[in-house]
């Protein structure tokens, strides 16, 4: 099994040639060389490769997947959560600074709990950014961050006591 986390999911159909709108919650295949993303069906993730894409705006992208030429066909895909394989994800340059964004599928350790789970999403829509931690809100903040590791992919917190019993 391939080891993925979600980056989005396919809201709507665009146009009539198959094009997919999808909300994206890490833009991780814009920076890696993919040529290729998981869709879950049915329970199942299966890979479908990216004939073309654009962004809409800055979480918005319009997908045309092989394969998929009209609109019936791609109305088959709406609703679907879309993965992208960490074996795929790019090494940071040790001078390059990361987004809030960039930590989606990082695993989450308290210094006292252990582990929370992964970072599914990142909402920062509003002026509070959150991690979304399986059902758990975890406020995305530097003064909670004890330290990352990059290679293992996680990010080590000190939350405050009784923050996840919220």
């Amino acid at each position: 099994m391939i080891d993925t986390y979600k980056i989005g999911t396919i809201t709507k159909t665009h146009g009539i040639s198959g094009e997919l709108s999808m909300n994206f919650t890490d833009d991780v295949w814009d920076r890696a060389d993919a040529d290729y993303v998981f869709l879950e069906v049915d329970g199942i993730q299966v890979p479908f490769f990216l004939e073309g894409w654009r962004f809409r705006s800055d979480s918005v992208a319009l997908l045309k997947f092989q394969d998929i030429d009209t609109s019936e066909d791609a109305s088959e895909y709406v609703g679907v959560d879309v993965y992208f394989p960490h074996s795929l994800t790019p090494e940071r340059g040790e001078d390059e600074e990361y987004t809030w964004r960039s930590f989606t599928g990082w695993k989450v350790v308290d210094c006292a709990l252990g582990e929370i789970g992964e970072i599914e999403y990142v909402e920062d829509s509003t002026s509070n950014t959150i991690f979304c931690v399986d059902d758990k809100l975890i406020p995305a903040t530097e003064d909670f961050i004890e330290g990352i590791d990059p290679k293992e992919r996680v990010i080590y917190m000190k939350l405050p006591e009784g923050l996840l019993d919220l």
